[in-house]
């Protein structure tokens, strides 16, 4: 299977989170000149914009955590 044969459309809600997450933090650091309430603000109206502009955003599928069992477990 190839890479793009994985791909699937994001949803409106996945990139507006993803977005949101942006705005809130640099990494793992939180950003304080934006509150949670505005970068939900800006990260929805960003969304509707590229709907609009005919963008479509492409994800992976979500790959589960990996195992550090040793215990070998069937796929």
């Amino acid at each position: 299977m190839t890479e793009n044969s994985r791909l699937h459309p994001a949803t409106p809600e996945e990139i507006a989170e993803s977005l949101s997450f942006a705005l809130r933090y640099d990494g793992r650091k939180r950003v304080h000149h934006a509150d949670e309430a505005m970068a939900r603000i800006t990260a929805e109206r960003l969304v509707r914009h590229l709907e609009r502009s005919g963008f479509v955003l492409m994800k992976l599928p979500v790959v589960p955590a990996p195992s550090t069992s040793p215990h070998h477990q069937k796929p």
